[in-house]
């Protein structure tokens, strides 16, 4: 069967890659320009102070070295380009290539991606405003970054991407406290307890319209989720609806979403949840649910000496988990009786970022309800919840985040 699907795998990337090639090849031409070569980089360090469900103590603040990263950018027009990332993350004893892809502009409108490049779906660059981003990044379906191939074309008022990616992104080294996961920098399908699960063969398409410097969009994804242990292949898909809208100083970024996994442990047991990671830090999520985001944020420049604007923001995200009522088995064997569904998850970050040159600084107040990383059961969350696993109510946690970045 392995067989069979890597011929399907190399079928699949012939028919996508031949027509983006043809046209390029037909639109190539010699150009005056001259390449560049830019080097640079982030330092950034964040001040903590947290109150989750225990009492405030000693522990529930810190300073600490939040990232450090180097940045190539090789513009070539008229040629192959370059845009590499890679980053290394003290607090977590990790280290892992963002993105890293070549590009080729074909023309104004048309470029294409190889390597690692960004996922298409929903608000893209990002779908928020602040430091930690919204709950479709926890699950996958934000700033996401895999291994492919991508298709940028622009027409006047409409913007299409079409991507293949044949897998995620690289791992770097697991966290040195030893927490198993994988050391990358977005978010995908691991495996887990007895679910040897990987992704597999995804496609994604973007359309979105264009209004003066606004954009409503439709993003679709379907990929398939790989048992190597079981050598079976099933299918998980995610389909939003998005808006960036822009108004003088204030920006709206509206986005509801559905994803849905049929995912399989080793067993041949249907799952309720699989296990995600990202930062050396893996944990379950649930096979099904509909988030919704919206993010509001207003940008005030001024001039007080090395400071030059305050953009105000609320980025808040809601949760709707649709599986886990019954008896539910969880990607680490656990088996659940359930009256309901799972818990709903809750996030919102109230902020401002202030921009000095090249300094940015976020002062976020983060809130959450059943949430991964708001809480003392660090990577609890996006799943069954606090309550149906024996951890305690779900409390509206509060962490005061602090980042200051420098950047070049």
């Amino acid at each position: 069967m392995i067989y069979k699907q890597l011929i399907l795998n190399i079928i699949s990337l012939i028919v996508f890659i031949l027509p983006i090639y043809i046209p390029m090849i037909l639109s190539a031409q010699d150009t005056e320009d001259e390449s560049s070569l830019h080097v640079g980089g982030a330092l950034r360090y964040n001040v903590i102070l947290q109150s989750y469900e225990s009492d405030i103590n000693a522990t529930s603040s810190s300073f600490t070295m939040d990232t450090w990263r180097i940045n190539v950018l090789y513009d070539n027009p008229g040629g192959i380009g370059l845009n590499f990332e890679y980053r290394f993350y003290p607090a977590f004893g990790t280290h892992f290539i963002k993105q890293g892809w070549l590009d080729y502009h074909a023309s104004d409108r048309t470029e294409l991606h190889l390597g690692v490049t960004q996922v298409p779906f929903g608000n893209i660059q990002y779908n928020s405003n602040n430091w930690w981003f919204s709950l479709p990044y926890y699950v996958g379906l934000e700033d996401d970054h895999d291994m492919g191939l991508k298709l940028i074309h622009r027409r006047e008022n409409f913007r299409w991407d079409v991507a293949y990616f044949f897998q995620p992104e690289p791992e770097g080294p697991p966290a040195a406290f030893g927490t198993g996961g994988p050391g990358r920098y977005s978010y995908d399908v691991i495996p887990g307890g007895n679910a040897s699960l990987t992704e597999r063969n995804q496609f994604n398409l973007r359309s979105a319209w264009l209004s003066g410097s606004s954009e409503y969009g439709l993003s679709l994804q379907y990929g398939q989720l790989y048992n190597t242990s079981a050598d079976r292949f099933d299918n998980r898909y995610a389909v939003a609806v998005h808006a960036d809208i822009n108004a003088g100083n204030l920006n709206i970024k509206p986005q509801i979403l559905y994803y849905s996994m049929d995912a399989f442990d080793d067993e041949d047991v249907k799952l309720s949840t699989v296990f995600m990671g990202a930062y050396a830090i893996p944990y379950q999520v649930s096979t099904e649910a509909w988030i919704a985001t919206l993010g509001v944020s207003y940008s005030y420049d001024v001039n007080w000496g090395p400071v030059t604007n305050f953009l105000f923001y609320n980025d808040f995200s809601y949760m709707h988990n649709t599986v886990g009522k019954g008896t539910t088995r969880l990607a680490d064997g656990t088996t659940l009786v359930l009256d309901n569904n799972f818990q709903f998850t809750i996030q919102n970050i109230t902020g401002i970022l202030v921009s000095a040159g090249p300094v940015f600084t976020y002062f976020d107040i983060a809130q959450g309800v059943n949430h991964p990383w708001l809480t003392d059961a660090f990577g609890t969350g996006v799943g069954p919840g606090h309550e149906d696993l024996g951890i305690g109510n779900s409390e509206y946690n509060i962490r005061l985040n602090i980042n200051i970045g420098f950047y070049f």
